[in-house]
């Protein structure tokens, strides 16, 4: 029969105790915790480099939604995309998606461009102007090697 130390029992408590209050942080932190009401929407992608589920779903800057969904459309090898909006915002149903980035190391987001129309988007519908990703290295690539025209 072995016996514990007061001390050990304590001090893995209080190891414990802190995982626990790690974990519940992370989770509200990235917004893991939070409920998924919104609506979705779909669009379809020539390139969507740096975006995966999780993503930002942002408009002026500010997050509206999150991507919920991402898979290859093998007929016309371009990616097609689910993100879930916050209930009460409203896009235009002329509004446009873009992939944009937050600098040269930032990551990319998934940026929605409104329009001016008087209709929405209802949820389900399918968002038809679409921009992917831009390379930046094959931007500096093409800058360096100069394209020739002059």
């Amino acid at each position: 029969m072995s016996t514990y130390n007061l001390t050990e029992v304590l001090v893995g408590g209080a190891v414990l105790a802190s995982a626990v209050a790690f974990g519940v942080y992370a989770s509200q932190s990235t917004g893991l915790s939070q409920s998924a009401t919104g609506y979705q929407l779909e669009a379809s992608f020539r390139s969507l480099e740096g975006v995966s589920v999780g993503t930002d779903v942002r408009l002026a800057g500010v997050k509206i939604g999150t991507v919920t969904g991402v898979d290859l459309n093998p007929d016309t090898y371009r990616a097609d995309t689910t993100f879930t909006i916050r209930d009460g915002i409203l896009v235009p149903d002329d509004s446009a998606i873009v992939i944009s980035s937050e600098g040269l190391l930032g990551g990319n987001f998934v940026e929605v461009m409104p329009g001016g129309s008087p209709f929405f988007f209802e949820p389900g519908d399918q968002v038809t102007d679409t921009q992917g990703a831009v390379s930046l290295i094959s931007l500096l690539v093409k800058f360096v090697a100069g394209d020739g025209s002059e």
